[in-house]
């Protein structure tokens, strides 16, 4: 029998209320990302205070590229989630070990392609986009150091996502709350005592993030309940691994897309010069803790409507989705406006130039006052995922998020009266409302596919949903 510990840390999602299981949920995963997000605003507060302008462009505008070479494997990640809750929904004990132990192997090695990648193509890709000679130096140099972590920064976010799939998100927080005091302490050592600069930083993330990812191993290696993970028997099943490529696949292909459509245009701001992209880095950095917080609804919409649909829970999806909606939209406007508020305090952390905290805040007045509406965008595709559609969302994305975006700079920016700041800006909240309006007409459609295949002959829903995994030691 399974321990009142693992107890403690699983959620039904199957059974009774969900707003309050949806909160306890991603509360503990907002704090979480908020945390991993310190990794790198810690890299910029520090450089920003103590090396210089030139070092917080370097730092900061490496986001949207480390976003770019990551989303594919991140999107992997989903995939391995979305699998695991289903199964963990059906109480299939068997092909969920499958898929830990695929997953976990499957992030070694995208961690070490990402390695090889981000270490020998830095600097040409970022020649490619354009980064000024003054920058380019060391924004290189903090890429390659921060790459050679990156097979600890993919193990943790399999290992993150599997627990997810049976509601813990609570020791992930514990884990990386540890992490991040480490590196913030190595953080200010390596710059202020031994005077290391972009490098400094990059191997205080790197060191934080084997610390999160050793912990995180380790968790699920004393586990012994269904997501326990036997070291010796990491392998890629081959039907397993197919069906996180189904919808990790996509989920990743639609993560580069968002990053590429980023990448360009951080290619546009960066011709205004390094002020711009100083305060661009700044206010884009600061806007991230708002978009994990309505993020970690995301997380909760696949998890809930994963289980759920494994259990064949078809009402309760549709109650998962409209309260997911409201608290995603709550939180975006919330701190998205006060964040906006705050804005030239918030961004005098990360910089004393008063140029550059100008240039932060045009950016914040724009992006960040709509940021509700990409979480609620977010949270479409989350539920569109957690119905085993994938491909759907990347599409929709494609056409509505990205391509639009592309074809802003393309031509409307191009002309020299919208040759703005401004108009590279408001391109984001623009691809928002017409992404989210498709999504939604996607998932409506698709709910009903899901209510013949579940409720056939228009059968009522059962009064409960299976009972959960029973709590048992794993004999491998």
């Amino acid at each position: 029998m399974a321990g009142k510990q693992q107890t403690h840390y699983e959620i039904d999602m199957c059974n009774g209320p969900i707003l309050s299981k949806m909160l306890r949920f991603s509360i503990p995963l907002m704090c979480s990302s908020v945390l991993q997000l310190l990794f790198n605003a810690a890299d910029i507060v520090v450089v920003g205070r103590w090396a210089g302008d030139n070092s917080l462009a370097a730092v900061g505008s490496n986001t949207a590229l480390i976003g770019l070479l990551t989303n594919l494997f991140v999107g992997l990640a989903v995939g391995a989630n979305t699998l695991a809750a289903k199964y963990y929904g059906a109480r299939d004990r068997d092909e969920l070990h499958r898929v830990v132990h695929t997953s976990i192997l499957l992030s070694i090695i995208s961690g070490l392609l990402l390695t090889v990648v981000g270490v020998f193509g830095a600097r040409t890709i970022l020649v490619w986009m354009q980064t000024p000679e003054n920058v380019l130096d060391l924004a290189t140099l903090y890429l390659r150091i921060y790459f050679l972590g990156m097979t600890a920064t993919m193990v943790y976010n399999f290992g993150a996502a599997l627990l997810r799939a049976e509601g813990d998100t609570q020791r992930p927080l514990y884990f990386l709350s540890l992490a991040g005091v480490v590196n913030i302490v190595l953080n200010l050592f390596f710059v202020i005592v031994c005077k290391l600069d972009v490098a400094g930083v990059a191997i205080a993330t790197v060191i934080s993030q084997c610390i999160s990812a050793s912990l995180v191993l380790r968790c699920m290696v004393k586990d012994t309940g269904p997501l326990h993970l036997d070291l010796k028997k990491m392998r890629l099943h081959p039907q397993t691994m197919r069906q996180i490529l189904r919808i990790g696949l996509p989920a990743g292909f639609q993560g580069i897309l968002f990053s590429l459509s980023n990448v360009v245009i951080q290619s546009s701001v960066n011709t205004f010069g390094e002020v711009i992209m100083a305060g661009n880095s700044a206010a884009a950095n600061i806007e991230q803790f708002v978009y994990v917080s309505m993020n970690a609804m995301y997380q909760a919409t696949i998890s809930f409507t994963s289980q759920n649909y494994g259990a064949g829970n078809y009402h309760r999806i549709r109650k998962i989705m409209i309260r997911a909606q409201g608290c995603v939209l709550v939180v975006g406007l919330v701190l998205g406006n006060a964040a906006t508020l705050a804005g030239r305090v918030l961004l005098s952390i990360y910089t004393t130039s008063p140029p550059v905290i100008e240039a932060g805040l045009v950016r914040m007045g724009i992006v960040c006052t709509t940021y509700a509406l990409c979480g609620m965008m977010d949270v479409m595709v989350g539920g569109l995922r957690g119905i085993g559609y994938s491909v759907m969302p990347m599409l929709v994305s494609l056409v509505g998020a990205c391509g639009l975006r592309l074809l802003w700079i393309a031509t409307i920016f191009q002309l020299p009266q919208f040759h703005t700041i401004q108009m590279i800006y408001w391109s984001y909240p623009i691809s928002w409302v017409i992404t989210f309006g498709v999504h939604v007409v996607c998932f409506l459609w698709a709910m009903k596919k899901v209510k013949r295949q579940l409720l056939p002959e228009g059968a009522a829903a059962p009064a409960e949903a299976p009972p959960a995994l029973e709590e048992e030691t794993v004999s491998e």
